[in-house]
């Protein structure tokens, strides 16, 4: 039996996301494994169901499906889906933002277009392409699921605090509390460095600017709502064992 190419669909229109499921209903080689109009919800979808290709209808003023194709392409996860992205051909800001985010095939919807039956014929021609760039085996251990979860939570804590993910900071960060919900370990951040062939001063360095601008650049009530631990230095920001502590022990509850 022929394998079937599973797709995610990202939008926010419910008469658009009607047309394009009933029109996927029809071709028994496609697989749908979510709709969502929400980017964790569908990072979540790809860490989890390893959609072979992503469909996302596109405007300038989506925001959700802008930021997920931001995150997806720093993401570190086996293989990036393809990603399709329909927009209009008048919305120039929507189609500048496809190409900058590396969008793997734009379409352009017009009037005279069916953007869901040219979706299809897309995928007809293309499947045996797409599905040779997925891993051949996506099955993973236990560990693996796990590690992968505790990385998406942590994730998730600091995005509330508006830490940006685009910093290294934020990357060694969640290493580092990861690490630590394994074990209480010294040295950390040496530990961090040996695996990315930085220097110890380095990577602390990245790591308490990430947390000096996140507590520079929010809102203190809204900050402290979240991030709860007493903060002894002078200056009100947390040390970056401070903070790997407090994370490592608030979320080790949930594992």
């Amino acid at each position: 039996m022929e394998e079937k190419l599973t797709l995610l669909l990202i939008e926010n229109d419910p008469s658009a996301c009607k047309k394009i499921i009933g029109e996927l209903a029809k071709h028994p080689d496609f697989a749908l494994v979510g709709v969502t109009n929400n980017a964790v919800r569908a990072m979540q979808y790809v860490t989890d169901n390893h959609p072979d290709a992503v469909i996302i209808n596109l405007r300038q003023d989506d925001g959700e499906a802008i930021a997920f194709l931001k995150k997806i392409r720093t993401s570190e996860i086996a293989c990036t889906p393809f990603i399709m992205v329909a927009v209009s051909a008048d919305d120039e800001t929507a189609q500048k933002v496809a190409r900058e985010y590396g969008a793997d095939y734009i379409i352009n919807k017009t009037p005279e277009k069916c953007v869901p039956a040219e979706v299809i014929d897309f995928f007809e021609v293309t499947k045996p392409v797409i599905k040779a760039r997925s891993p051949k085996n996506t099955e993973e251990s236990s560990s693996d699921l796990m590690l992968r979860r505790k990385s998406r939570r942590i994730s998730a804590e600091l995005d509330k605090l508006g830490m940006s993910s685009k910093s290294i900071g934020y990357r060694y960060l969640i290493e580092a509390i990861g690490v630590i919900m394994e074990k209480p370990v010294q040295h950390v951040c040496s530990i961090i460095g040996k695996r990315h062939g930085k220097t110890e001063n380095s990577v602390e360095r990245a790591m308490q600017n990430a947390i000096n601008r996140t507590w520079a650049g929010a809102d203190k009530d809204e900050l402290l709502s979240h991030y709860t631990a007493k903060i002894k230095s002078r200056k009100g920001v947390p040390t970056i064992t401070e903070f790997i502590y407090f994370y490592a022990q608030k979320l080790n509850n949930e594992f």
